[in-house]
Formats: structure tokens, C-alpha cells, sequence
């Protein structure tokens, strides 16, 4: 099975921390050269640093705050100029938990505009480098919501399966070039997105954290959460030449705790 990423040029955003983050580290295994993109220079610079470079991979970072699409189609603009893109991970922070009747139209927007738009920019300015090549990969990290929507992520729920349904359109496009865009749905992972979830529920609630994470926990056929690696694995194969016919799905990595076949 050829799971070599050598001679491949990865963008990765949100790659300072969590799934971002080692997404990036699992594909520089694999021999890619990674572009990390966020909106924290210091960290990306860190980041960039710890990268494995024992096939000669080269990485770099491209600083982009994604709650602005005008900076962001700017700065993927200016890379793809120099340096075709084979792989772009659409990753980025979620929005904040809550009910969804509580929700106001400019969260919906915000929400929108920092998921499904930019993905759109972004997936826009590298696809002219995939056709090129005869080769692309386009993985989008979303969530289990797409199958069943989850509590008090209301707007998170909505965006969520916007993107899904975009990928998938997408995918019927370009599917013909070698390009193929996929969508990873994690599960309860052990970052510091879930750690902020269960906090705003054990608020919500007037109970203890600890009470939230076992209630999680218990739910999870694993019987633990997931880890950011786990996650990063699956999108690694999607990624390689051995995932070549896998095009236009969403794949849970939950540990089987959606109730969905």
C-alpha cells in the first residue's frame, strides 16, 4: 500500500494545536512538505520547527486570521503562486456552544463565513495546482454532527453539514482530475475544543466537569475518548496515493459512538 507523501505539498490549517496540529506532524512522517496556516505567528513558527525533516521535507507557515476571508483568500493566493498545493486540510475552530433558538443571525454568519467560505476560498485557489499535477486531495474536519446533530452546538450543527454537503458537490466536480475531497467526522476527542464544550455544559448544568466527561465517556462503545493522533491517522491515508477511489465521504472516527450505520 503507498502511503508515501514524498515530493507533496500539504496545506494545513488551524495547525498550531489539537487535530491541526498533528494532522501536519503525520503528514511530514510521510514525507510532505507542510504549510501550517493560523493566525498566531509565534506558534506556527514553533510548530514548523518540530516537523519531521528526515526525508528533506520543507515546511513554512502562512499567517491568516480565519474570521477574515479577505486575509485568507490573500494568503493561499500568494503561496499557490510559488507553490503548487496537492493536500489542503480545511480545519479550524468551531463556534461557540449554545442552543440553537438562542442564536443570532451574526453568529450564524460569522459561523459560515469562517467554515464553509473560507474552505470554499480555499479549496478555489489550489484546485488549478491539483488539476496540474492529475492529483489533489481536499479533507475537510468536521464533525459527527453531520450524522446526528448534537446538544448545545446549535449553530455548529447547521454549519457543519453546510460543509458536508459542499464537499460532497465538490467532489462530483473535480472527482474526473485525481482529486478527490473527503471529510473527516471526529468523535469526543481529547482537545482543548472538547475541554471548552464541557465546561460551558457543566455551567449550564451546576454540576462538576468531571460529571460531563464520565457522561461522555460512558457513551463512547471505547469506553474513552479519542485522540488527536487517531484523527490525524485517518486523514494521513485519505491524503496518499492508496485512497485514490476513496472520493465524497464522510468517515466518523468516534470509537463507534454515533448511532448511525
Amino acid at each position: 500500500m503507498n502511503l508515501s507523501l514524498e515530493g507533496k505539498n500539504a496545506v494545513v490549517c488551524g495547525s498550531t494545536q489539537g487535530i491541526g496540529y498533528a494532522v501536519a506532524e503525520e503528514l511530514a512522517l510521510l514525507g510532505a512538505n507542510c504549510t501550517l496556516m493560523a493566525r498566531n505567528e509565534e506558534a506556527l513558527k514553533e510548530a514548523v520547527h518540530n516537523l519531521d525533516i528526515a526525508l528533506r521535507q520543507q515546511h513554512n507557515y502562512l499567517v491568516a486570521d480565519f474570521n477574515n476571508t479577505d486575509e485568507v483568500k490573500k494568503a493561499i493566493e500568494g503561496h499557490v503562486a510559488k507553490h503548487p498545493v496537492h493536500i489542503l486540510i480545511n480545519n479550524t475552530g468551531g463556534p461557540k456552544p449554545g442552543p440553537i433558538v438562542n442564536a443570532g443571525v451574526e453568529e450564524f454568519e460569522n459561523a459560515f463565513k469562517q467554515h464553509l467560505i473560507n474552505n470554499h476560498i480555499l479549496a478555489q485557489a489550489v484546485l488549478p495546482g491539483m488539476k496540474a499535477a492529475g492529483y489533489g486531495r481536499i479533507i475537510n474536519i468536521i464533525s459527527t454532527s453531520v450524522r446526528i446533530p448534537l446538544q448545545n452546538l446549535g449553530v455548529s450543527n447547521t454549519t457543519r453539514a453546510a460543509v458536508a454537503s459542499w464537499a460532497k458537490t465538490f467532489s462530483n466536480e473535480v472527482g474526473q482530475f485525481g482529486i478527490t475531497v473527503n471529510n473527516i467526522l471526529p468523535g469526543l476527542t481529547d482537545t482543548k475544543r472538547l475541554g471548552d464544550l464541557i465546561t460551558a455544559l457543566a455551567k449550564g448544568r451546576g454540576v462538576d466537569e468531571d460529571v460531563i466527561k464520565k457522561e461522555m465517556i460512558s457513551s463512547i462503545p471505547a469506553k474513552r475518548l479519542g485522540n488527536a493522533e487517531e484523527i490525524a491517522n485517518m486523514v494521513a491515508f485519505l491524503a496518499s496515493p492508496a485512497a485514490s477511489y476513496v472520493n465524497g465521504v464522510s468517515i466518523p472516527v468516534d470509537g463507534g459512538r454515533t448511532g448511525t450505520i
